[in-house]
């Protein structure tokens, strides 16, 4: 349902339970599911009840936390994991203690590092209902000898060796759900629960969880409870909860527990219960996902951490409030795209707002930075107008910027003829120069007059007409966490046209690193000059029927996929710059309208999505695909942008790569790790479909060579077992129905409508060379950031580095500010299975400072290092696979 009739429920629940705990003191605990969301949520509509809540949280009678909400771990980013433990913490805290549970009831699998993460907040335990054998689709227990923990219970270990206690929800999250008061109908009730659980628990501590989704609250409990002490006199009957629970647990299990390793997916099962293609679900929600945790991690904390180490405030209430909106979108069911269609048209509002708060705090600290970078340079030439390009990204960078510059404004007035035409006078010929007077190779566009205003903080706003230009231009060697400062300057003729060219011929263009050809039907050809390697067939499109719904991919039974291998396509050079060329090529497709009329029968009579019959129709409509490749200057990696008007039901869209690489794994950027994947599913994987999720990219290599596709809010791939070892990223897929436990139809999951999807192409030097791709794929989705400012004197230099660090195979996730502290804080990752060494040193601090060990829950450890006269510098070895956290206090 929409949220708020859900909201109208949890308002009903937590009445009635407020209610009970108020006159029951034997009604001893109820768990508010991990999420301190709930607590917000109702106390938004109730808040006179707030010190009732508080109370009762403070007696441990109400257990909330430690999350802000039930996340999908593999579809939101590593960073947004670990905001959703802190925010909750934090939240959990102010209503009166956190439950230092690793709470996981309903994940569409559990990510590998998830035991380092709890670990380093505290957390011993873990509970969790998927990813381990012997449970498929809604835990269904399966018969089979091959299970990979005998128990209910087992060791849960991280890559990095870190360790918890696992506990599965071998029965699922309600096996103790409506427990009967009656004494005949409680006798036949426990005596199946209890062979249930004792079935895989390894201890006498059996768990009955009561309650499930939509479930009201069992006020009758202890009733309930007394009936079945009363038929089971030698057992305990206790309403506990987990805290309580798992250290019994933990106190008796036995020796011989299985260990399980890093991700669990159900990968040894059949297949068709994993919910992995819940990542291909509606992918326009996970692209507005992705580009919004891009700009508040990577794009909008960083700036904002810049700006207080230059002396401006730290917002963090802003960043707070943006985060919660966008988590907001998190939960599973509503990040996985399997919900009805009024969820996720709410979820686009969320995005937006967070997005404009993302943006706004961007702006603000890049325009106070810019504020302080000096700029005097450009004093010498009459009428400069400097901007500073922003590299937030954690390595260096070379690429081509753009910005919209205002080179002459006047006030808004009533003659705007005149106005016009005197800004219209105004010449709009000069060049790009550095601070040194150096020339930039750019190229100008003259966008005319047009209006503006600006919102002072000390005046009203101030509406104006502008004359504005575009600037393209090559930066280059832009540190990482850092900027540069250039200008526009006018001059008195017209600069001479940028010569130089990235094209060969009409169909080929090179840069001193790459070589990228197109076919007359569009598929690419692209040697690396490193290595000598040389990949051809890349990016041939793939359509094929889905009969499934938002949970799963179900392909129609014999069919025989629709590929644009051989269709010729329309080919023209768009964009021919010396730093950058593009290729855009044009598909005129044509792909069956809809699954035929058996589907709507199948779905209306709920037949399982595996044995469905249903096949395409025999109608053919439109599907024209525009494809635009583009090669940089210096660039070792191929940018690809692909855009299409879906008018089609019930298909699927992948785009093909051929790696042509030997090897029986492969690997995918995950959360705090690169896992390794087999190619070939497990033995009891009966599905045909085999894909995984992904973050940022996906990749094969071996000793020799390796080939990386990097996406921007793309999470599902396959790697194909053709013999060729291709990589194919799902583009679109169009379902008509939500699935699960009713007939639920989603017309909006379709997707109707204009689509564009981005992704790009890395080829490098073998498995030794991984970790360098895999910055080059993440550097790919972070966007450059430009801002205007004026020629004037600063503290800070107009070429700068807040951090410099190095270490290789290390990743660097987080730049900010602590809540409580107001320390810095810098997190990492190593992303191999070696050690490494990372090296960091932080410049432009005020006064002397010292860096200190933490964790991902930013608190202080140990002291490590002191820095002095204003630069910390800190020297520190990472385990493999192990998250490093470092915080910068200054004294």
């Amino acid at each position: 349902m929409p949220y708020e009739k859900h909201h109208v429920r949890l308002i009903e629940l937590m009445d009635r339970l407020l209610d009970v705990l108020e006159r029951n003191p034997g009604f001893r605990s109820f768990h508010l599911d991990g999420q301190t969301i709930v607590l917000d949520d109702y106390l938004e509509v109730r808040p006179e009840r707030r010190d009732q809540v508080m109370r009762y949280v403070a007696e441990g009678r109400l257990s909330t936390g430690p999350w802000y909400i039930l996340q999908d771990e593999f579809l939101t980013s590593g960073e947004a994991n670990l905001r959703n433990l802190l925010i909750g913490h934090r939240d959990a805290a102010r209503y009166g203690a956190v439950t230092k549970i690793g709470y996981f009831p309903d994940s569409f699998g559990n990510i590998g590092q998830a035991p380092q993460i709890l670990k380093q907040a505290g957390m011993a335990t873990a509970v969790f209902g998927r990813g381990v054998k012997p449970t498929g689709f809604n835990n269904a227990v399966a018969e089979s000898a091959h299970y990979e923990s005998p128990y209910s219970e087992m060791v849960w270990r991280s890559p990095d060796g870190s360790e918890v206690l696992g506990i599965l929800f071998a029965n699922w999250y309600h096996n103790g759900m409506e427990i009967p008061t009656d004494p005949e109908q409680a006798a036949a009730y426990w005596r199946t629960k209890l062979a249930d659980v004792e079935r895989y628990a390894s201890t006498r501590h059996l768990l009955f969880m009561n309650g499930c989704d939509h479930q009201p609250v069992q006020l009758d409990v202890p009733l309930a409870l007394e009936t079945a002490a009363k038929l089971y006199p030698e057992l305990t009957f206790i309403h506990s909860n987990f805290a309580d629970y798992a250290e019994a647990v933990a106190s008796s299990v036995p020796e011989d527990l299985t260990v399980v390793q890093g991700e669990l997916r159900s990968q040894r099962t059949d297949g068709w219960g994993t919910l992995v293609n819940t990542a291909s679900a509606r992918v326009y929600i996970k692209q507005e996902n992705d580009r919004i945790q891009t700009l508040l991690e990577n794009v909008a904390e960083p700036l904002a951490t810049f700006a207080a180490m230059a002396g401006t405030s730290y917002p963090h209430h802003l960043f707070v409030h943006a985060w919660k909106i966008l988590m907001q979108n998190h939960p599973h069911d509503s990040i996985c795209g399997c919900s009805v269609d009024e969820v996720h048209r709410e979820m686009m509002t969320r995005f937006a707002k967070s997005r404009h708060l993302a943006e706004a705090l961007a702006t603000q600290s890049a325009e106070a930075i810019a504020a302080r970078a000096d700029t005097s340079a450009f004093s010498d030439y009459a009428g400069a107008r400097p901007f500073v390009a922003f590299n937030t990204s954690g390595w260096m960078r070379n690429g081509t910027i753009e910005i919209e510059l205002e080179i002459a404004r006047a006030p808004l007035g009533e003659d705007f003829a005149a106005v016009r035409a005197g800004l219209a006078a105004i010449s709009a010929v000069g060049r790009v120069i550095d601070p040194s007077g150096n020339p930039v190779v750019s190229r100008t566009e003259d966008l005319g007059v047009r209006f503006g205003y600006e919102l002072p903080d000390d005046r009203f706003r101030q509406p104006y007409w502008a004359r504005v230009i575009r600037i393209v231009m090559q930066a280059d060697h832009v540190p990482a966490l850092g900027y540069g400062a250039y200008a526009w300057i006018p001059t008195d003729e017209a600069e001479a046209e940028p010569q130089g060219s990235l094209f060969i011929d009409g169909r080929t263009m090179e840069n001193d690193r790459l070589r990228v050809t197109v076919a007359d039907d569009g598929t690419l050809t692209l040697t690396d000059k490193e290595n000598g390697r040389t990949y051809g067939g890349l990016c041939e499109y793939e359509n094929v029927g889905d009969i499934g719904n938002e949970y799963m991919f179900k392909q129609p039974e014999g069919e025989v996929p629709l590929t644009t291998k051989g269709l010729p396509a329309q080919i023209r050079a768009a964009e021919d710059l010396p730093f950058r060329a593009t290729l855009e090529f044009r598909h005129e497709w044509e792909i069956p309208g809809s699954a035929d009329a058996l589907l709507e029968e199948e779905r209306e009579a709920m037949v399982p999505f595996p044995v469905r019959k249903a096949q395409r129709s025999a109608e053919r409509v439109p599907f024209v695909v525009t494809t635009r490749v583009t090669l940089e200057k210096g660039s070792e990696t191929v940018q690809v942008s692909v855009s299409f008007d879906n008018t089609a039901r019930d298909h699927r869209l992948r785009v093909l790569v051929p790696t042509g690489i030997e090897t029986d794994r492969h690997y995918a950027d995950s959360i705090f790790e690169i896992p390794e994947r087999p190619n070939v599913p497990a033995p009891e994987w009966t599905n045909p479909s085999y894909c995984h999720h992904q973050q940022s990219f996906a990749g094969v290599d071996n000793e020799e060579e390796g080939f990386l596709v990097a996406n921007r809010g793309l999470n599902e791939y396959e790697v194909l077992r053709d013999g060729r070892n291709t990589i194919a990223v799902t583009l679109l897929r169009a379902v008509g129905e939500l699935g699960d436990w009713g007939v639920f139809p989603t017309p909006e999951a379709q997707c109707p409508g204009r689509h564009t999807a981005e992704f790009a192409l890395i080829p490098y030097r073998g498995a030794k060379a991984r970790s360098g791709a895999a910055a080059r794929a993440s550097q790919y989705k972070v966007p450059w950031t430009v801002r205007q400012t004026d020629v004037h004197e600063g503290k800070l230099p107009s070429r700068h580095a807040f951090l410099a660090w190095e270490g290789d195979s290390l990743a660097l996730t987080a730049v900010k500010v602590n809540e409580n502290t107001g320390d810095l804080m810098f997190r990492w990752y190593n992303m191999s299975r070696s050690e490494s060494r990372l090296t960091a040193v932080l410049q432009a601090v005020t006064g002397e400072g010292e860096w200190y060990e933490s964790n991902v829950l930013e608190e202080v450890l140990s002291e490590r290092q002191p820095g002095a006269a204003g630069i910390g510098r800190i020297e520190r070895e990472v385990r493999p696979s192990e998250i490093v956290t470092l915080g910068f206090r200054t004294k």
